[in-house]
């Protein structure tokens, strides 16, 4: 056994995992191991996890931008055909407000139409009322007159006409003749009254449409119509209506 120092072969060095001795000179298979297993402090992990993510971001941000500025790099026929359907698209669209505004006149042309309409049947109405040209029902009164002594002379039928349409009364009939704007009362030669040509005879009826209250207050006011009636011998009598009928008309 000499005295030399015993030396160790490199092969046990590397079954541990240990770098070679530091006394010999390294050898290539170490220096490879030491660069392919670098050894990373904490902070460079931390410098490594910041890239990572600031590499999403910008990835992220890429493709967002890329999306907004679709129609800077399409292509001219692209561009084209985005701008043809977006034509027809408006197109089809002021149709549409087109077909609504149409319709919208046409309803409010109704509208004003039946408005009109209703309005010229209710002015018919009236008009048909005034003229004695349609029957009527309402409230109202009736003044029943008897004349036994047959003093009644036309110039009292008329005056009780003219005190009930100052009262308000919008339809009168007197016996079966439905008076209208241009009635008239004549004393007959053979007795009784004529009223528009015809020949009336006692008791004499009248029928009145409008407020009951009104009309009969009219007729008792002193001095007025049933004054009248007692000054000639005859007798009147007056019965409020709820409802009561006109149905005489003129032709």
């Amino acid at each position: 056994m000499s005295g030399r120092p015993e030396t160790k072969p490199p092969e046990a060095d590397e079954e541990r995992g240990a770098p070679p001795s530091a006394s010999g000179p390294p050898s290539e298979a170490a220096g490879l191991r030491a660069m392919l297993w670098p050894r990373a402090n904490r902070a460079q992990l931390v410098v490594g996890l910041l890239c990572l993510l600031l590499g999403f971001a910008a990835v992220a941000q890429v493709k967002s931008t890329k999306a907004d500025t679709g129609f800077v790099t399409a292509r001219q026929d692209e561009l084209v055909g985005i701008l043809s359907d977006l034509s027809r698209r408006s197109e089809r669209l002021r149709g549409d407000i087109r077909d609504l505004e149409g319709t919208k006149a046409s309803l409010e042309r109704d509208g004003q139409g039946e408005t009109a309409l209703e309005e010229a049947r209710e002015r018919a109405h009236t008009y048909g009322l005034l003229a004695g040209t349609l029957p009527a029902v309402g409230p109202g009164i009736t003044l029943d007159i008897t004349d036994p002594s047959r003093r009644v002379r036309a110039d009292v039928l008329l005056d009780t006409l003219q005190e009930l349409r100052d009262a308000g009364a919008e339809v009168i009939q007197v016996n079966d003749v439905r008076i209208g704007v241009d009635s008239h009362f004549l004393d007959s030669p053979g007795g009784g009254v004529e009223v528009d040509g015809r020949r009336l005879q006692a008791p004499y009826r009248f029928v009145a449409i409008g407020d009951p209250h009104t009309l009969a207050t009219a007729l008792n006011i002193p001095g007025g119509v049933m004054k009248t009636l007692m000054g000639a011998g005859a007798n009147g009598s007056i019965t409020q209506h709820q409802r009561i009928s006109v149905s005489a008309v003129r032709s």
